[in-house]
């Protein structure tokens, strides 16, 4: 029984869970429900599959969905994109193009990340390691130059460093899609140490991991995130991603400060 196994378990009853039957185009009941969300039979009903299937997945029994399978189930329990790749991922069956994560970001990008000034901008990988940056991001941010190279990566930075803490008006919602977006990178990354051992750390602290359990997932390339900056005050950042063709273990991530 694997982790992935034991995961994709967990995260197919708490989405059953949390799904209104109502959602699901399924007709009100009278006798009211003694657990929240779909029963299994519904679950496997909406989906196309056997009852016995469904409970042999939600108890990790050692199955591994096919495609369409998974595709059911994702229709069936109305998972948003970014949690139908996940499911797609403990599955194992999203197909994977990416390698080991880039340890350095590829020279056209480091200089257009210089280009980029007065913009703050880098670069990192998909485990968010920050690959090259310029001296506006660095301001906005932290002096990444002070840190140990294996402490440059901006979801440590965010959940982990004590001294960020204070930087966002929302902690909370940062937190969360945060943690949603390491949760994402985890399952499309099953092989990568480094990552996983991130993943420790983070759900080390209790508080995180809590959220952590919630298994919220989120991949998103821009937004908005308000900031109490320590010299500049108050700030508003909108953000932009990128991923280059020939780099796609690599974002760019470029923002504007107002």
């Amino acid at each position: 029984m694997t982790t992935r196994t034991l995961e994709m378990a967990a995260f197919l009853r708490s989405r059953r869970e949390r799904l209104d039957p109502r959602e699901a185009g399924l007709p009100e009941r009278r006798h009211s429900r003694r657990t929240p969300g779909l029963r299994r039979e519904e679950v496997a009903e909406l989906a196309g599959i056997s009852i016995d299937y469904v409970v042999r997945l939600e108890q990790a029994r050692g199955l591994r969905p096919s495609a369409d399978v998974v595709e059911g189930l994702a229709r069936a329990l109305r998972l948003a994109p970014d949690e139908r790749a996940y499911l797609f991922d403990l599955a194992g069956q999203r197909p994977r193009t990416a390698g080991p994560a880039a340890t350095a970001a590829a020279p056209s990008l480091t200089r257009l990340v210089a280009d980029l000034a007065p913009l703050p901008a880098m670069v990192l990988n998909h485990r968010y390691d920050i690959l090259a940056w310029n001296d506006p991001i660095a301001r906005l941010l932290l002096d990444f130059d002070t840190l140990p190279p294996e402490r440059r990566n901006a979801m440590w930075m965010c959940l982990l460093r004590p001294e960020m803490h204070d930087l966002y008006a929302d902690r909370e919602s940062v937190v969360r899609e945060a943690i949603a977006y390491v949760r994402a990178a985890w399952a499309a990354h099953p092989g990568d140490e480094v990552l996983a051992a991130l993943v420790a750390e983070i759900t080390a602290d209790p508080a995180l991991a809590r959220r952590w359990s919630e298994r919220d997932v989120k991949v998103t390339g821009r937004g908005r995130k308000l900031m109490r900056h320590p010299s500049a005050g108050p700030l508003t950042v909108s953000y932009e991603t990128l991923a280059p063709l020939q780099d796609q273990d690599q974002l760019l991530v470029i923002c504007r400060v107002s």
